[in-house]
């Protein structure tokens, strides 16, 4: 082989590896969710383009940044939607979740993928759960919340474990867990949560997952992660506190739980009396982790029956970069 040959070789090399870069180099974005400073809220990466990319690597991502979700945005397979997403914990892939959906819409609308020409703009995701409709509010052009309406109604489940076994598996004593007409319920709107309505901050505040305990009585139920709620908020205009534990979903705890919302929108209108109408709460979150979060609900009521659910919040911008995926 002549030196002539040689160098050309050596430069065709050189083009196949640059372009093996480039193939498995992705813009991603970080944002905190639910919450309107930086470091607050649930944090969540955003890959606005992740077309290429494996379940594998999706999954790889995610334990990368090792977050309670991060979403990979892709072309929709309706040219009438705004993007088809993939929702991955570092348990794996969900059908639906409320942060990553928040989230996503708010990056998508950041950067400029998606053009805010009003006050209020509509888009569509398409997710596995089916279509996710979001209205973003913006100022200025940029986005300043945004709102989720749930694409499934609430389902509820089956009887719960008794009160004396989600006692053992919270690390409490069965006196903390209510057992009156807010009781422990199975609720899904996507993602099944078991709600757990205990008496006042105090026993959230203590309440501590044993793994044990939660595997011989949780793990192989309908809903296996825990939402706790109890009606004492610590913070002016917020109507209940919570915690959420996710272990099936590889999740420790969880800053903000938008799936979990959606839920305990269909779990709080169902005993409310009010016949009619929209009903609002607001949820603080995240706060025994130091990541104060606030979650916006929204249900319609018509006659006795819930007919809507939507869960928004603000969103911060935290950082970009490229992540450069084998």
């Amino acid at each position: 082989m002549s030196e002539v040959e040689r160098v050309g070789l050596g430069h065709c090399r050189n083009l196949e590896m640059r372009k093996e870069a480039v193939i498995g180099r992705y813009r991603f974005y970080t944002a905190d969710v639910f919450t309107d400073r930086v470091f607050g809220g649930n944090p969540l990466a955003v890959l606005p383009d992740a077309g290429g990319l494996s379940e594998v690597q999706m999954l790889a991502v995610t334990r990368e940044f090792n977050y309670s979700e991060s979403i990979f945005a892709l072309p929709p397979d309706d040219p009438n939607h705004t993007r088809r997403l993939r929702i991955f914990t570092p348990g794996g892939e969900i059908p639906f979740a409320g942060h990553p959906t928040i989230g996503a819409a708010h990056v998508l609308a950041a950067v400029g993928d998606v053009t805010l020409q009003t006050e209020t703009t509509s888009i569509v995701f398409e997710e596995a759960i089916g279509p996710v409709q979001v209205k973003i509010r913006g100022n200025a052009g940029q986005p300043t919340f945004a709102q989720l309406t749930a694409a499934q109604l609430p389902e509820f489940g089956p009887e719960p474990p008794t009160t004396e076994d989600l006692a053992q598996v919270l690390s409490l004593a069965p006196a903390d867990i209510r057992t009156d007409g807010f009781a422990p319920q199975a609720v899904s709107c996507g993602v099944p949560f078991l709600f757990v309505p205990v008496r006042g901050r105090d026993a959230l505040r203590r309440a501590q997952l044993d793994r044990g305990a939660w595997q011989r009585v949780l793990s192989e139920d309908w809903a296996s992660d825990l939402y706790l709620i109890c009606q004492d908020p610590e913070h002016a205009g917020s109507d209940l506190r919570a915690r959420m534990f996710g272990p099936s979903m590889g999740i420790d705890e969880d800053p903000a739980t938008g799936a979990a919302a959606t839920a305990l929108a269909g779990y709080l209108g169902v005993r409310d009396d009010q016949p009619g109408g929209t009903l609002r709460w607001v949820v603080e979150q995240g706060v025994e982790m130091g990541r104060p979060s606030r979650l916006h609900l929204e249900a319609d009521k018509r006659g006795n029956d819930i007919v809507e659910i939507r869960v928004g919040g603000s969103t911060v911008m935290v950082s970009d970069g490229w992540i450069h995926v084998p």
